[in-house]
């Protein structure tokens, strides 16, 4: 089973990526679980057609017996979706929602019931602290994935990320597995993903184009190698799942 997390600057297409990723595994023929670590439970929105689920905290908030079956929903191409969410806003600690989440996944146990090959964190934002470290902790992800656009602030973001992913390395924690570079056509990204990828020792794995596909698909809650399976973005999401497999 592989296990990866990923995290970047909010607003720089975690959720997408994650969604097309998971896809891409699921179009290898691999069953891929993908879990959303936001409180805002959208990361799954691209694979359930804009559906909205209902989140493991509100199944856990709900006081009543909750099934395995009320976590996890099938989505676009047999992708298995579940979201951990979060409290109301302004109350409560939001990365509670993501270690009740994974601490109720294991005790129904979902990884022997649905023998995943992959499995998918979307976790929110640059914060790297509390329960957003849970999915870089021990038995959960083994690999970090930073997603980054050339933006300064992104860079800057995926930096940060990077560092904890480093200073976490002494308490066995996921390891980095390189850099997505989410191309904004601005100046020298490629340049300054190369730079950062360089500055910690890994890659940039995968660079996707900037493309109005992607805008049609949102709207069409759709992924990209669902609805364009033919277009050079699908076939740059699809060598991403390899190089990862890989």
């Amino acid at each position: 089973m592989i296990k990866l997390a990923i995290y970047g600057k909010g607003g720089i297409g975690k959720s997408t990526l994650s969604s097309n990723l998971s896809s891409a595994f699921a179009k290898k023929g691999l069953t891929v679980l993908q879990i959303g670590c936001d409180p805002k439970a959208d990361s799954t929105s691209l694979l359930l057609g804009g559906k909205r689920l209902t989140t493991v905290l509100e199944l856990v908030r709900a006081g009543k017996p909750f099934t395995l079956e009320d976590m996890v929903t099938m989505g676009s191409m047999g992708v298995l979706c579940v979201e951990a969410g979060g409290p109301v806003p302004g109350l409560g600690c939001a990365g509670r929602g993501i270690i009740t989440a994974l601490e109720a996944l294991e005790e129904k146990g979902a990884y022997e019931v649905y023998k995943p090959d992959v499995v998918i964190y979307d976790v929110l934002g640059d914060v790297v602290c509390g329960g957003f470290t849970m999915p870089m902790r021990k038995g959960y992800a083994d690999k970090v994935y930073i997603v980054t656009s050339g933006e300064n602030m992104s860079i800057y973001a995926a930096a940060n990320i990077a560092m904890a992913v480093e200073n976490f390395k002494t308490r066995d924690y996921a390891q980095l597995g390189g850099i997505i570079l989410n191309r904004r056509n601005v100046r020298d990204e490629d340049a300054k993903a190369d730079t950062l990828a360089a500055d910690f020792s890994t890659e940039v794995i995968a660079r996707i184009d900037r493309s109005e596909l992607f805008e049609r698909c949102e709207a069409e809650h759709k992924p990209m190698v669902e609805l364009f399976p033919e277009s050079k973005e699908a076939g740059q999401l699809l060598a991403a799942a390899e190089r990862i497999l890989n």
